[in-house]
Parts: structure tokens; C-alpha cells; sequence
């Protein structure tokens, strides 16, 4: 029952959270606080304890049996580590909204605790129909926070937001209700069983269309290069934490979907996509730095750095090896943590000099050196300086991705050093330079320095002690390797 309290302890607090506004603002913030405390708590409790078995909890209960949909909740290495990043965000989200957010505050941490709610349940379910529900779940609550909390366009982005990721998801939809039928017509029982359409025997021609469904809903959620329109108007009008939860969490259900979803699903089809999909992922590493160093707005330009960061995930994930998921697995958590601190650091300036542009600003090491260090760090890590976690995601992205296609490594390594210009660009224009701002710039707060401290923490431990994720998630990779890795898929010498 331990995985149905993770979603219904969100979700009821949410529920406590805005009722108890109308009462207090501050009681409203202190009860999300613990509450995502509790469920940090709960999921490091089984992190401790999981012996490295594949899977380490199950819970099933029939929902509605005449259609084969079930209650099916599972959880291994994979859905654990994401599990506890998206507690550990979910935390610093409330944090770092606490006095930001003074309008509809209860209606605000409702929203932000069911968001997270949908996020845990997308990386826990084992139902396909399930699944599909709680990939809504997640959008509602992320249109509000974007649509009611954001900047000056924020209805336009919340809109785009919203229509992108509502149009994919049909499609997935699709693609969802195909393989059930394809499932009954071969077994004679209608199943959205996971563990039961994985031995599903599909046509080829079939599968590449089913398998297009789900890809449409995961490549816009990361998203690839052309279907990343929507995530810089989001970023940029969304509120700071919404920006966190988006760049930290929402772009990662999106990788989740691929490694779960594509890949075990339709080996095949995704076999004859992988030099397409590896294709697209360098397009996507070196377009999106390029418009991240020619960007002014603060929040737009880390938007464009996340492009460019999730061109190694779809690289590593169609790479089909296990060097390659592992970096893929580390990617997605080390960008979780720099690049939500790269936010968190927007929002904080923002509240400051109520400005994002980055040509009003320079010169704010000597006014806010705290400041200036922790932004330092991240901007290392963003650039994949040794020592921090993202060289390790990257570094392991491209040894294996080189054993699919050295040509498309190549072009991947470059991005390697373009994010090295734009992560020093903001440096140069933001804190140091001549003071521009006629504006107070006071350094972090106790409470700003207690959301960035353990991320630091966080990105240093992930550089230096790695093994401790890639241990976690090795015997799902194991299993994925061993069994589901398509048999056309060749090294660069040919060997099987």
C-alpha cells in the first residue's frame, strides 16, 4: 500500500492545503512543506531498503474488469529514483514560492501538489489506461500554475502549453486502445496490463504506428527539436516553481515514457528509428544552445539550454546499450537539479530587480556574492564540468552512443562545448560587468540559502559518487538489455 500512499498523501494534502488557506496563508505553505516531507521520507525509507531486486513493490486491484483496467501500481529502480526527485523538487518548488506566491495561495499549493501527484502516479503505474489518466492528471494543474501565477503572457503560454501536450497525448490515446485490441485479437482477453502487452506479438507495419503514438506524446513532452515551441513560452511566463516543476519533473515523464514505453514495447519499430531518433537528438543538443546563447531573457535562455540537454536523452535512449541508459538515467536527474537551481536563481533575482532581461543587468557578484557563487556552480554543472554530476550523465551518454553511431558522437560532443558559451555568457552578463541596476540587491536569504545548499550538495555527490544511482537502476537495465534489446541493433563493427 506503501506506493498508493504516495499519490494519496499529495493529494489529500493538497486538499488540506486549500481549505486551511482560507484560514492562513502560512499554514496553507507549512502543510505542502510537510507533507512532501513525509513522502521524501517515505520514498527514501525504501530506497534504503530495496535489496536490488527488479522490482521492489507491486500493487494491483481490479478498477473495471470487464475492460482488463486495473489499479496496477510497480515500482523499481528507475520509477524509485524518479519517485525521490520529484519529492526533493517538489520541496524546494514550495520553498522557493513562499513569498512569491501571495494571491490564491491555497488554490496555488493545490494545484502544485497534484501536479506532483500526477507526475508519482505516470512514474508508477503499470496500467496503460491508468497511465493515460494520470499523464492528465499532471497537465491540468501545471495549465493553472502557468495560467493564473505566470508572467505577462501567460495565458498564451499556458494555451500552447496546454494544446501541445493535449493533442499529443490523443494520439497516445490512440496508440494505447490499438494495442489492446491488437492484445485481444491475439489472446482473446482486453488487457492495459503492462507486464501482460509486453509480449504482445505485433506486426511490423502495425507497430510502427502504435509505436508513433506513444513517440508523439513523450517527444513533446522532452521535448525534441521541432516540437519544442511550447517549453520556452511556458518557462518564461510560468512561476518560479512551476518553472522548476516543468524543467525538473514534466520534461522527464517524457524520457520515463521512452525507456518504459517505446523502447520494451516495440523493440523492432524502434530499431529501424534509432538513426533517425539519435539524428534528432544531436539537432536538438546544437540548435537549442545556439538559441540559448543568443537569448536576453533570463528564463528563456536556461528554456533553451533544457532543448539542448534532452538532445542526450533521446541520443543515449536510442542508443541500445546499457553505458548509453545509464547516462541517460544519470541525465535526467543531474538536469533536474541544475537546471531547476538555474530557475530558482531566475526567480529569485526576478523578485529582486523585477526584470529577466539580462542586458539590464551585470555587475551583482560584489552586491550578492553568496549568490554569485551558487550560480557559478550550477553554471558549471550546466556546462558539464568534471567533478559535478551532468559530466558523468554526459560523459556516459556519449561512450555509449558511440558504440551506435561515432559520426552522430561527434556532432553530440560539439554541444559539449556550445553550452560552454552560453553557460559563461551568464556569468559575464549578470554578475559580473558594470553595476547596472538602480535597484537594491540584497544577497540570498536564510531561507534561499536553505533551497540551494543541498542542491549543491546534491550535484557535487551525483559527480562524485555516481555508482550509488547507477546501482539503483542497473537491474532494469540488466533485465531491458538482456531481453528487449533488438537483435538488428549492431555495433559499429558489426558485432551482435
Amino acid at each position: 500500500m506503501i506506493l498508493v500512499a504516495f499519490i494519496a498523501i499529495l493529494m489529500t494534502g493538497g486538499i488540506i492545503a486549500w481549505i486551511a488557506a482560507s484560514w492562513s496563508h502560512s499554514a496553507s505553505r507549512w502543510i505542502s512543506l510537510v507533507t512532501l516531507l513525509v513522502d521524501f521520507s517515505l520514498a527514501i525509507s525504501v530506497w534504503m531498503n530495496s535489496s536490488g531486486l527488479e522490482w521492489i513493490e507491486k500493487f494491483s486491484v481490479p478498477w473495471v474488469p470487464d475492460f482488463g483496467i486495473s489499479f496496477s501500481l510497480a515500482l523499481d529502480g528507475l520509477s524509485l529514483l524518479m519517485l525521490v526527485l520529484t519529492f526533493f523538487l517538489g520541496i524546494f518548488g514550495v520553498l522557493v514560492s513562499w513569498n512569491e506566491i501571495q494571491e490564491r495561495v491555497g488554490f496555488f499549493h493545490f494545484n502544485l501538489l497534484w501536479v506532483l501527484a500526477g507526475i508519482s502516479g505516470v512514474f508508477l503505474t503499470m496500467d496503460l489506461f491508468l497511465f493515460y489518466f494520470f499523464w492528465e492528471v499532471m497537465l491540468i494543474p501545471m495549465y493553472f500554475l502557468i495560467g493564473i501565477w505566470g508572467h505577462e503572457n501567460k495565458r498564451y503560454a499556458a494555451f500552447k502549453f496546454f494544446i501541445f501536450t493535449q493533442a499529443s497525448g490523443l494520439l497516445m490515446l490512440l496508440a494505447i486502445l490499438g494495442l489492446y485490441f491488437v492484445h485481444k485479437s491475439n489472446s482473446g482477453t482486453g488487457t492495459f496490463d503492462y507486464f501482460q502487452l509486453l509480449g504482445t506479438q505485433i506486426p511490423l507495419g502495425t507497430s510502427r504506428w502504435l509505436m508513433l503514438g506513444f513517440l508523439a506524446a513523450f517527444i513533446v513532452k522532452l521535448p525534441v527539436v521541432p516540437f519544442h515551441t511550447w517549453l520556452p513560452d511556458a518557462h518564461s511566463q510560468a512561476p518560479t516553481a512551476g518553472s522548476l516543476i516543468l524543467a525538473g519533473l514534466l520534461l522527464k515523464t517524457g524520457a520515463y515514457g521512452l525507456i518504459r514505453f517505446v523502447v520494451p514495447l516495440f523493440p523492432e519499430a524502434s530499431a529501424e528509428l534509432a538513426p533517425w531518433a539519435m539524428l534528432l537528438g544531436v539537432v536538438g543538443i546544437l540548435y537549442g544552445a545556439s538559441l540559448a546563447f543568443a537569448q536576453t531573457d533570463l528564463k528563456r535562455l536556461v528554456a533553451y539550454t533544457s532543448v539542448s540537454h534532452m538532445g542526450f536523452v533521446i541520443l543515449g535512449v536510442f542508443a541500445f546499450n546499457q553505458l548509453a541508459m545509464q547516462g541517460v538515467v544519470m541525465q535526467m536527474i543531474t538536469h533536474a537539479i541544475s537546471t531547476g537551481a538555474l530557475f530558482a536563481i531566475a526567480g529569485v533575482l526576478y523578485e529582486r530587480i523585477h526584470t529577466r532581461d539580462i542586458l539590464a543587468m551585470g555587475g551583482f557578484w560584489g552586491k550578492a556574492p553568496f549568490m554569485g557563487v551558487v550560480t557559478l556552480i550550477f553554471v558549471m554543472a550546466s556546462l558539464g564540468l568534471p567533478g559535478l554530476g551532468n559530466f558523468v550523465a554526459e560523459f556516459l551518454t556519449l561512450i555509449g552512443s558511440w558504440q551506435a553511431n561515432p559520426m552522430l558522437t561527434i556532432f553530440a560532443a560539439i554541444g559539449i562545448v556550445t553550452a560552454t558559451a552560453y553557460s559563461l555568457r551568464i556569468m559575464q552578463k549578470v554578475f559580473l560587468g558594470k553595476w547596472q541596476s538602480e535597484k537594491a540587491m540584497p544577497d540570498l536569504s536564510l531561507r534561499e540559502k536553505l533551497i540551494f545548499i543541498p542542491l549543491i550538495v546534491t550535484i557535487i555527490w551525483l559527480g562524485l559518487f555516481p555508482q550509488t544511482v547507477i546501482n539503483t537502476v542497473k537491474p532494469m537495465i540488466d533485465k531491458q538489455f538482456k531481453i528487449e534489446q533488438p537483435t538488428s541493433i549492431q555495433n559499429n563493427n558489426g558485432v551482435q
